[in-house]
Parts: structure tokens; sequence; C-alpha cells
């Protein structure tokens, strides 16, 4: 495994590596200018370019989002008052935990960037607890009959019988549980990240790459009943996040189990990806969306980013050039035409969008900016892994 560091000299060019500096300076730059004026709230969207607060929503799966965009600016700069502002959303959460609302599969997602960072940088010990009883509580959510983790609450409807769903998305959530197993000592956590994983691998991504979004399995036999299409175009598409969850979260399960065959997983749903961007780099909602109405999302683009930087680090120097080269297009496509890095809007990434069918398309979200920085700041050899 290569560091950061030696990627960006050895496997970037000069001319890329000054990019990357100056994107990485316009990203500080506007966070430091708009954390000043956020305050206590936790963004989301924005509304007339300003962030909004859902702080008042508190169960809701994006809250951490904001808090890991801090932990980063903190780990750039060691300035105190990321980490102070950082832990509102740290604090706000534990009502979740006393309210037990919320308490779906995504825990990695609001308490890795929060808790489990603050506790790996800072050694704070009220956040390795926060982060522990995330992690228990997502173990809990296991089903053993078909070794999978559920994703939602509810009691069956006419409609819908969600007691046997499992999502794409999930892949993200167990590196909480592998940080678990390595700061109990405890296998449990590792063995149900890893049996998740196990089963996503081979009910989820299809042989060509692709993936699907959600998975019915019967939750008392295991058996694999049926597909939805959640937040793509339809049964049987290809969300592009849903893409991009499976590429970055099989590397992360690559790089905390060492199982191979992860990467080879990560390697194929990346392949998929690549040979599906388009020439402008701007990634669509579904890969397998209608021509028209050409709606993007560019958190896609930003999270496979990611995975594609460390897919980079992981494989044969041969092989580097491929996914790097491939991260760096999207990332530089963001941010010649998707990126504002003035005050004009709150958000950095433009044109996000959460789900096909939704009313509102090509929007603010708070995750485009998380992992746009993360993916900027790697590509300049920040080491630090929130996930």
């Amino acid at each position: 495994m290569l560091s950061l560091k030696e990627l960006n000299q050895q496997f970037m060019n000069q001319a890329d590596r000054e990019w990357a500096s100056r994107t990485a300076a316009a990203i500080k730059n506007k966070v430091s200018a708009v954390s000043l004026t956020v305050g206590s709230a936790i963004p989301y969207s924005t509304v007339n370019g300003r962030f909004d607060d859902w702080s008042d929503r508190i169960e809701w799966w994006c809250n951490g989002f904001w808090s890991g965009l801090l932990w980063l600016m903190y780990t750039e700069t060691r300035d105190e008052r990321y980490l102070e502002q950082a832990r509102i959303s740290e604090a706000a959460l534990d009502a979740c935990f006393r309210d037990f609302v919320g308490m779906d599969h995504d825990a990695g997602f609001r308490w890795l960037p929060t808790a489990v960072s603050d506790y790996r940088l800072t050694g704070n010990e009220a956040s390795r607890r926060r982060g522990l009883l995330a992690a228990t509580i997502l173990a809990g959510r296991y089903n053993p009959a078909g070794e999978f983790i559920r994703a939602w609450d509810g009691l069956p409807t006419a409609e819908r019988n969600n007691v046997g769903w499992g999502i794409i998305d999930c892949m993200m959530n167990l590196p909480i549980l592998y940080w678990a197993s390595e700061e109990t000592q405890d296998p449990r956590f590792r063995e149900i990240a890893m049996k998740h994983a196990d089963t996503v691998s081979w009910a989820f991504v299809r042989p060509d790459g692709s993936c699907e979004h959600i998975v019915e399995f019967d939750p008392f036999s295991g058996e694999k009943v049926a597909i939805h299409g959640g937040q793509g175009y339809a049964d049987g598409s290809s969300w592009t996040r849903g893409q991009a969850w499976g590429l970055y979260g099989f590397v992360l399960s690559y790089i905390h189990s060492g199982k191979e065959a992860y990467l080879d997983t990560a390697k194929r749903i990346a392949h998929y990806f690549i040979a599906n961007i388009p020439e402008s780099g701007h990634i669509p909602v579904d890969f397998r969306q209608p021509a028209e109405p050409d709606w993007e999302d560019s958190t896609a683009s930003a999270i496979a980013s990611c995975g594609l930087i460390e897919l980079a680090r992981h494989v044969p120097d041969g092989e580097r050039h491929l996914y790097l080269q491939a991260a760096i297009k999207l990332l530089k496509a963001l941010d010649r035409d998707r990126c504002c890095y003035d005050l004009s809007n709150d958000a950095i990434v433009q044109k996000c969008t959460a789900a096909y069918h939704d009313k509102e398309h090509e929007f603010n979200i708070i995750y485009g900016d998380s992992y746009y920085a993360e993916a900027i700041f790697k590509l300049t050899g920040n080491d630090f892994l929130i996930w």
C-alpha cells in the first residue's frame, strides 16, 4: 500500500499536483468563511444559497457530514474552532440514542464523521463510547438467516415489507463495525461486517460490475426474493450514487479486513463506473436513465473519486494510473463546472440529486461538499480516513 503522499509524488504529474493544491486551498478558504456563519446549525442543503438547519430532525442520516467536513478542515489546519464546531453535531446526535429514533443501518454515516473521528484525532473518551454504542446498535440489525444488515425499520404493510431489505449504501456503514472490533478486540463486529459484505458481493453486484440499490431477502430463510430500484431510475437500472457506495465501500472493507475478494469486487464496480463516465466527466443520476431529462448527481462523482483514489493505493503499480486518472477526471470536471468557491452560495458542489424520481433535482447536498473535500485532500496527501 502506498501512502497518499507517495501516490501524489510518484503517480501524479506536476500540473495535476499544482491543480490539486490550488483546489484544496479554494476549499479551505470557502469552508473557513462559511463555517463562521453556520453556528450551531447542522446543514443538509441550501435555501436561497444559504445552508439550512436540520438539528430539529436530528435522526436524518446526513447529519454527520457537516461534522466530517469540519474534522477534515481540522486535520488540514489544526484550528480548534473546527473541533469545537464539529462537536456540536456529535453532541446533538445523542438524542438518537436517548429517544431511539433513526437508529437504522446508517450508524456509520452519522457516527464515523462525528464521534469516531473525534476519538481518533483527540482521544476523547466520551466520543469513543458514542462510537461503540452506535456500532453495537448497528450490529444488532444483523439478520443471521440471510447474513445481511437490515436497512430500515417499520412493520410490514400491504404495500411494503422491508423486514428483509438490505441496501448497497450500507457498505459505507460497515467501517464503524471494523473500528469497533479493533477498539474492543472483539471479533463479532468484524464478522458481522464481513458476512454482510459477502452477501452484498453476490446479491447486489452484478457480473458487469453494476449494482442493485435494494435487495429483498426472505427474513426467515435468507433467500433473495426481489430487487427494488430505490433511488435509481428503475428496477435493474444503475443508480450512480449506489455504484459509488459500492465502489468505495468494498475498498474500505478490503482496507479493514485484508480480504482480497473485496478488492476484486471494488475493481469490478470501478471498471463499470469508469466505462460509463461521459466525455464531460459529469455523472448522471442513473447510468441507465433516459437521455432526457439529463439529470446529474455530482455527489456520485465525489464519492466515487474517493473510492478510486483509495483503490489506486492498494493495487500494483501498473494499475494505479487507471483509477487515479479516472478520479482526477471526475474531480476536475466538478472543479471546472460544478463548484462554487465564492460566497454567493454556502455550498461548494452544485447539481446534486438525492433520487431520480424525487420532485427536486440538481440542488446542494452537504455530503457532496464533504466527499469532494475528502477526495481533493487525499490528492494533496492527507491520510486521515474518516471511514
